[in-house]
């Protein structure tokens, strides 16, 4: 290869859903509101940040405790 070229991988590209679940993360330990989502509704953005908010993934129902044995 020559010096100097890179070549990109699809792996190169950061995950824009990835990214707004972090986004989603931090702004609730910072302490904002869930309606302070800064991305158009019913976009992959902003169910990605609503994960990250909440902890967890749309569509997964919450853990059940645990039994007390």
């Amino acid at each position: 290869m020559p010096k100097g070229l890179h070549i990109r991988r699809m792996s190169d590209e950061p995950d824009p859903r990835k990214d707004a679940s972090a986004e989603g993360a931090r702004a609730r330990a910072q302490g904002r509101p869930k309606d302070s989502c800064p991305y158009p509704a019913d976009s992959p953005e902003r169910r990605a940040w609503l994960e990250g908010f909440d902890g967890v993934p749309d569509g997964r129902a919450p853990d059940l405790p645990l039994a007390n044995g």
